[in-house]
């Protein structure tokens, strides 16, 4: 197994794209840090791409926004075949602090209004975990690609390794950690596109 770290360039608008949504819907900085739970500083940063949120961070500012992560990279078309080159593929990049691991969530296509499907390669750097419980709509679907990792559904801790794949409700709580000295990648895939 590879035990070198995955370097994966971000999508670099991410706090663009969450300021965009934010001031279209005319909330002000405090309102959304007030009903995302998080600190107004924090928004502001993430906004001004000097800080990237956790994965549950993440969740809880596009709850609130009443959209998801999917929505937020959505693209116009969706007519034929869509294809993302190897290597070409956006990331989004989540961590708790500057200080943390990272967690690169890689687009596998591009998402379009109705798509029933959204699937991700999450690729966590040693020690990368996903900030707390997540829970959402929908089903999920996931294959661990390289290392090993554990998922906690419900309170129930599921110890991954390569070649392991899993399923839960998305409404379960549900968080994950990197327990592999190397990177570990997970394909994860959601119906429909909720998180």
């Amino acid at each position: 197994m590879n035990k070198e770290t995955v370097k994966l360039s971000p999508i670099n608008d991410l706090g663009a794209r969450l300021r965009a949504e934010r001031q279209r819907q005319g909330l002000t900085l405090r309102a959304l840090a007030d009903t995302a739970g998080c600190s107004l500083s924090m928004l502001s940063k993430i906004e001004n791409e000097q800080a990237s949120p956790s994965l549950k961070s993440l969740h809880q500012i596009t709850s609130a926004l009443g959209t998801s992560i999917v929505r937020l990279f959505s693209e116009a078309g969706g007519e034929g075949v869509s294809l993302y080159r190897s290597g070409e593929r956006p990331s989004v990049m989540v961590r708790r602090r500057s200080d943390q691991p990272a967690i690169f969530i890689e687009r596998l296509s591009p998402t379009y209004p109705g798509t029933m499907l959204d699937a991700n390669i999450h690729t966590l750097e040693p020690g990368a975990d996903s900030g707390g419980d997540i829970h959402h709509e929908g089903e999920e679907i996931g294959y661990v690609i390289e290392g090993s990792a554990e998922l906690c559904v419900d309170g129930e801790l599921i110890s991954l390794a390569q070649g392991d794949s899993f399923y839960f409700s998305s409404e379960l709580p549900h968080s994950y950690r990197n327990t592999f000295d190397g990177t570990t990648r997970i394909l994860w895939v959601n119906t429909p596109p909720t998180f």
